[in-house]
């Protein structure tokens, strides 16, 4: 891991960081003045680059302040945290104008520092994984038509700076597409800043995007820049834009249409030289009917529309797909990739895939840590795509499910010997436990839940009673629940 930087000419602050640090195994270098840490700077290697920077605002030979500015200057990307005594608050507030992470007051609680320089070692590890992301993986990966149309798109995009409304389902990899927009515009060498607009709970949604001043509002200790700011000259992507409240709406036409915003409880316009990319699920024509959404917002940013297939819309694009995840999971996991067999790609052919590129995505990350053969064969694939075989034992009318997702019957399986084949015994009784559902459900009850649960709870405690030949303290303990919870549920059950 790369070190932690602390700089400050007080032994006993770098002492006290230097020892909280190694208890946490967070590496850490020291210096007494910032002319130290920029000759550091110009001669350590990529390993050596810190990856985080805590400094004091006040030392002799130089400011923290001034630090901050030549670090930025030469690592955009480092956090940055400033010490500084309570008499210096205001100049540490005026220090993330120029770009610091947070503020740390002296005297400092030690657990405290040491929970905010582990948020800014998550901070700058996440920066890197993104970066890693835009600048070595590849951005799509797509054979069918209907990528291809998506890619010419981000092609005659690629020397402007429109305003682009991106559209598809969930997990369809719509942020890949606006990365793309964003690297192949003419703001590349600028940030690429996301929010998702439906994760971020209302209240906070609107200092996320335009950012606070000091004292707007209870807990606003300093002056924090919103996504906006932190985009200058680069690209937002504001992800499921149909969900933003009604009323940011308005805030987020006013900065689209002129090009300034104020910060929460701020008085000066701040101007916002960014990109905006905009997505959704959601069919926004229809938000507009509902009055969820508005209508000049929509048609701002409606200039240009790209929709994004759903994977059921590129099978072709599967087998293409499924080796580069395995590939990169992998990478990740540090093991050999595994093959995977055309038998084995014709049942993800079958697949509906509800969950899109995202699904598949998680499907081989979980290939690679649980199917036990370098080759994945059919009988690997997890339960839900297990179940997604075309040759299913019996149709189902799945407008009988009253239009829930689409309902898939396991193949028939072979004879299982139980004393042989336990795991294969377990995966058994789980499909039967499926079968079993699918049949109460197409039959019209409404008591499918308590009918199976009684069951599986009956027959689950007569075995154990079996096994201990009647003792029920005994075989409360080895079912794991207490004694008045299994008298209780003989007693229910009609176990007498």
């Amino acid at each position: 891991m790369k070190p932690i930087w602390i700089v400050d000419d007080d032994q006993s602050i770098r002492f006290v960081l230097e020892k909280a640090l190694l208890r946490e195994n967070l590496p850490t270098r020291s210096f007494t003045n910032p002319r130290d840490v920029l000759l550091a700077l110009d001669a350590c290697g990529e390993n050596d680059v810190p990856q985080v920077l805590v400094s004091d605002i006040r030392m002799p030979g130089g400011s923290g302040l001034e630090l901050l500015d030549k670090v930025k200057a030469k690592c955009p990307g480092l956090p940055v945290i400033i010490m500084t005594a309570y008499s210096d608050l205001d100049s540490a507030v005026s220090a993330f104008q120029g770009g610091a992470f947070e503020y740390l007051p002296k005297p400092f609680d030690v657990p405290k520092a040491v929970a905010l320089i582990r948020r800014a070692l998550e901070e700058s590890q996440r920066e890197q994984v993104a970066e890693e992301r835009i600048t070595e993986a590849p951005e799509m990966l797509g054979q069918a038509p209907a990528m291809q149309d998506v890619f010419r798109a981000i092609g005659r995009l690629s020397q402007s700076n429109v305003t682009v409304m991106i559209t598809g389902e969930s997990g369809s990899g719509k942020e890949l597409v606006a990365r793309a927009l964003h690297k192949h515009s003419p703001r590349a060498n600028g940030p690429f800043v996301a929010i998702n607009t439906a994760a971020i709970p209302k209240d906070l949604l609107e200092s996320e995007l335009f950012g606070h001043e000091r004292g707007a509002f209870t807990g606003a200790q300093t002056m924090r820049r919103g996504r906006f700011e932190q985009a200058e000259d680069g690209t937002l992507f504001l992800d499921e834009i149909g969900d933003m409240p009604f009323d940011l709406q308005t805030r987020l036409l006013r900065v689209l249409s002129d090009g300034h915003f104020y910060r929460v409880g701020g008085h000066s316009a701040v101007k916002a030289n960014v990109r905006v990319i905009a997505a959704t699920h959601q069919n926004l024509e229809q938000r507009v009917k509902d009055g969820a959404f508005r209508e000049d917002l929509f048609h701002r940013l409606n200039v240009i529309r790209l929709r994004l297939p759903a994977l059921r819309e590129r099978l072709e694009d599967i087998p293409m797909l499924t080796r580069h995840f395995l590939h990169i999971s992998a990478q990740q996991l540090g093991v050999e990739p595994k093959r995977i067999s055309d038998a084995a790609l014709a049942w993800l052919g079958n697949f509906a895939f509800p969950g899109n590129v995202r699904q598949l995505e998680n499907i081989c990350h979980w290939l690679t840590v649980m199917a036990p053969a370098q080759v994945i064969e059919p009988k690997d694939l997890p339960p839900e795509v297990g179940v997604a075989a075309p040759q299913a034992p019996r149709q189902i009318d799945r407008t009988a499910l009253d239009g829930e997702a689409d309902v898939h019957v396991a193949p028939p399986q072979a004879s299982v010997d139980l004393d042989a084949a336990p795991t294969r015994a377990a995966a058994s009784w789980e499909d039967g436990l499926e079968a079993e559902a699918i049949e109460l459900l197409l039959s019209g009850r409404h008591d499918v839940w308590d009918a199976l649960t009684q069951r599986f709870e009956s027959r689950l405690i007569k075995t154990a009673l079996a096994n201990t030949k009647g003792r029920r303290i005994e075989a409360a303990q080895k079912l794991g629940i207490g004694r008045n919870t299994i008298t209780r549920k003989i007693q229910e059950l009609g176990l007498e």
